[in-house]
């Protein structure tokens, strides 16, 4: 007879034997019953770094609580309170920056064009010096 292991259908043991602990929601911490569009204060606890929607998961919110929050975040970002997207300066990993065709250039390209370009305006800048006219002299009129 074979053995009847409980297991889920992804093959693991249906209960590891960990308890975990439910994460509460702001909302019901702090006693929050209506959730305003113009609290943005409130939202933005709701939002990541990166101008996302958190997850009901990462929050603690009930199905109802989240759907009220998505729905203000949204009437927020449509009244312009809330950024639609943040511009985040930390570079994610995971692509060839290298490739051919990619018009982004890392810092290093850009150090070396900088240099390059320096000492272009350098040579040409020891080879012929202009003067010009002070505009302090210079009337509205054209005189000297």
């Amino acid at each position: 007879m074979a053995k009847s292991n409980k297991r889920s259908p992804k093959g693991k043991p249906k209960d590891s034997g960990r308890k975990f602990k439910k994460k509460v929601s702001v909302l019901n911490t702090e006693a929050i019953e209506y959730i305003d569009w113009k609290d943005v204060n409130l939202l933005r606890r709701f939002v990541s770094d990166r101008a996302k929607i958190r997850a009901r998961r990462v929050t603690g919110n009930d199905v109802q609580q989240q759907r009220a929050i998505a729905l203000a975040i949204k009437n927020a970002r449509e009244m312009a309170l809330i950024p639609y997207s943040n511009r985040v300066t930390t570079q994610r990993g995971g692509r060839n920056r290298d490739r051919d065709g990619d018009d982004r250039r890392g810092r290093d390209r850009n150090n070396d064009e900088a240099e390059e370009m320096t000492e272009e305006f350098a040579e040409i800048g020891d080879e012929e010096i202009t003067e010009t006219p002070d505009l302090d002299m210079v009337d509205a009129g054209g005189e000297a």
